[in-house]
């Protein structure tokens, strides 16, 4: 009798241990990790204006601060406004730093109206005041190249001193200066100063 109850506890507890063993296969499964990368940083494009040496569009990465624009763009003119700038300021995409100058030294900009009705950027002539020489060389005759007719029409000097001219720079090569046409036989003192403004060598 006890070798049978013993038959049946062993088999009752072999079905609780299968019961067991069942439901802890059938637990469901931990979800695996997966490993995310880390977000990249967008790129930002600002405009850099105003008192730096080379205004333009730049690229920075996001975070980038006024002082990254402004060193991208070649650094500061000695005539810009620091004292106005946040240079830790955060930059933003689209944006357009303007670099102020220091009161009176703006750059000076006019505008002219085209005949085309167009408004043309006119920058200042720092040399306004200066005159503007006129090259008159091409006017003035070259007394070493001249020909007769050339030498005959300046005043005092006919053909047969135009033709001494020829002859003397052919037997003593070209004249080094001006005064030196009057080595030649006719051309004193006075007939050159009527043509010393008039000819060249």
């Amino acid at each position: 009798m006890k070798n049978i109850l013993y038959v049946l506890l062993g088999v009752m507890a072999g079905f609780a241990l299968a019961g067991l063993l069942f439901f802890v296969s059938r637990a469901p499964a931990g979800e695996a990790i997966v490993l995310q990368p880390a977000p990249t940083k967008s790129p930002i494009v600002v405009h850099v204006i105003g008192a730096v040496p080379r205004p333009g569009l730049y690229e920075f990465i996001e975070g980038a601060r006024v002082q990254d624009a402004i060193d991208a763009a070649g650094g500061l003119l000695t005539s810009a406004n620091v004292d106005s700038i946040n240079l830790a300021a955060l930059l933003e995409d689209g944006q357009q730093l303007n670099i102020p100058y220091k009161s009176g030294s703006e750059p000076v900009e006019t505008f002219s109206e085209e005949p085309n009705g167009e408004d043309s950027l006119e920058l200042p002539n720092d040399n306004q005041d200066e005159p503007v020489e006129e090259n008159t060389d091409t006017d003035l005759v070259n007394i070493n190249t001249a020909s007769l007719e050339e030498l005959d029409s300046l005043p005092g000097i006919g053909p047969t001193i135009a033709q001494r001219i020829i002859d003397y720079r052919e037997e003593n090569g070209p004249f080094n200066t001006i005064e030196d046409i009057m080595d030649v036989s006719g051309i004193g003192p006075s007939t050159f100063e009527e043509i010393q403004d008039l000819i060249t060598v």
